[in-house]
């Protein structure tokens, strides 16, 4: 959908009251503003992926992309390409394969969130379809 018609606004009440029924849950946030948790964490700013990648390299542990929120949601911000380098879909795909790299996707896991942005023609999300990552 388009920008700024609630789409994480919604994801971020969505997953509050799932969790609040007892699932558990993780959202990555797939918008390179990376706000999409900003609720979920109480207002706090997340550091992404990709810049957590881009400062540390590969050596990256999963407590410093994924920060627990509201209700022990598993919060994540994938982020996006520095301005004018890349489109925001291979950073989305960078994101899931370092979250599967680092065991994010546990089994006690009810429902993973992607809060996408409005625009990604890339094929950010084809592929992670294509390769069973995601379900469409």
């Amino acid at each position: 959908g388009k920008g700024g018609i609630g789409k994480s606004t919604t994801t971020q009440n969505l997953t509050a009251g799932l969790a609040t029924m007892g699932k558990k849950i993780m959202v990555v946030g797939c918008d390179p503003k990376a706000d999409s948790t900003r609720l979920l964490l109480g207002g706090l700013a997340q550091k992404s992926v990709l810049d957590t990648l881009r400062e540390e390299g590969d050596d990256v542990d999963l407590d410093s992309i994924l920060k627990p929120g509201f209700g022990g949601i598993k919060c994540v911000e994938s982020g996006g390409p520095e301005p004018g380098v890349g489109c925001a879909g291979r950073g989305i795909i960078t994101s899931i394969n370092m979250l599967e790299q680092l065991g994010a996707y546990t089994d006690d896991l009810d429902y993973v969130f992607y809060d996408v942005l409005g625009d990604v023609v890339c094929g950010g999300f084809a592929m992670p379809i294509r390769e069973g990552k995601a379900q469409e």
